[in-house]
């Protein structure tokens, strides 16, 4: 498969520049010859096409960004039978969220609070299609001149219904632990108040400049939310009004079932903070009081060293019946 330069004809796409470049794929400026429009083309790399799993997440992405449209959501025009295997999208003047977040820069409460409620208006969007993202993060959150946002890569967003994601998967495709809801943790199929929880994480971060949880790797770091609570936003940032807060820890409960139910009314609580109810939360107490993750180590290390008698006992009692 021959590289793509500036200058290079791709079907009727003239390639102007390389702009970003991934693992798996490589995303260029590019200009149509058939109407003057300019668009972005993203190529996967060969061994992406040679990987059946990632060449699943690339078809995934592309079927998934033609169905939808929506002014919050980057468009992936439909396929017009290339000649190798790309996508065509719209072209989007801004940068990625996590530019704004480099340095440890913390977000006007305003502001945080304005992206986070357009963020929330294109998950109402793309959740009432049946789409679930499953992999925001800043990473996947661009930002126009004027403040408006798009969601992209949509590579391991599903249907609801579909197959779930198991742990291992979590941690081969989605890249960073930190934005990673507790039930997908446990290798439960996210639903939409998974993309809820990461939104949660994004407001506390923009913020506080924090992450809620971290650790010495990203198991440790996604385990331990499953046993711990955050520092609470106004610890770091007292200028984070009670009602934010208490915004973030709804978006961020550990069970889902306490979360938002809808984006939309994530929404409407950022843009009707005045109406918030401030709850008596045991989290505001505890977070100090950490749990330890080595009872659960050591029970997974008594497992996995009785493998082998199990192994033996099975093969044993197969040799005696037969």
């Amino acid at each position: 498969m021959t590289a793509i330069h500036a200058g290079d004809q791709l079907d009727h796409y003239t390639i102007e520049k390389l702009v970003a470049r991934s693992g798996m794929a490589s995303i260029y400026k590019a200009t149509d010859t058939h109407d003057g429009k300019t668009v972005a083309i993203k190529i996967p790399h060969p061994e992406m096409e040679a990987d059946p799993v990632l060449y699943d997440r690339f078809i995934r992405e592309k079927e998934i960004g033609q169905k939808l449209d929506h002014p919050g959501v980057m468009k992936v025009y439909p396929d017009d039978h290339h000649s190798r295997i790309y996508m065509v999208m719209e072209w989007v003047e801004g940068h990625l969220l996590r530019e704004d977040l480099a340095g440890g820069r913390k977000f006007p409460a305003e502001r945080a609070a304005k992206i986070t409620a357009r963020v929330c208006e294109a998950l109402d969007y793309i959740h009432s299609n049946g789409v679930v993202h499953r992999d925001l993060k800043p990473e996947n959150i661009m930002i126009d001149g004027d403040g408006n946002i798009k969601l992209i890569d949509f590579g391991i967003a599903g249907h609801e219904g579909s197959r779930r994601l198991t742990f291992a998967k979590l941690s081969a495709v989605m890249g960073t632990p930190d934005y990673i809801s507790p039930e997908q943790v446990k290798g439960r199929r996210g639903d939409g108040r998974s993309d809820i929880y990461a939104v949660g994480v994004m407001l506390y971060e923009m913020l506080t400049a924090k992450v809620p949880f971290s650790g010495p790797n990203p198991f440790a770091t996604m385990n331990e939310r499953l046993l711990n609570n955050p520092v609470p936003p106004r610890e770091l940032e007292p200028s984070v009004t009670p009602e934010l807060q208490e915004i973030i820890y709804r978006a961020m409960e550990r069970d889902p079932r306490n979360r938002y139910a809808h984006a939309r009314e994530f929404a409407w609580d950022l843009e009707h903070q005045d109406q918030v109810g401030v709850a008596e939360r045991v989290e505001l107490q505890d977070w100090r009081n950490k749990k330890s993750q080595w009872p659960r180590r050591v029970l997974n290390y008594v497992l996995l060293a009785l493998v082998p008698f199990v192994i033996f006992g099975l093969l044993l009692w197969v040799a005696r019946r037969t």
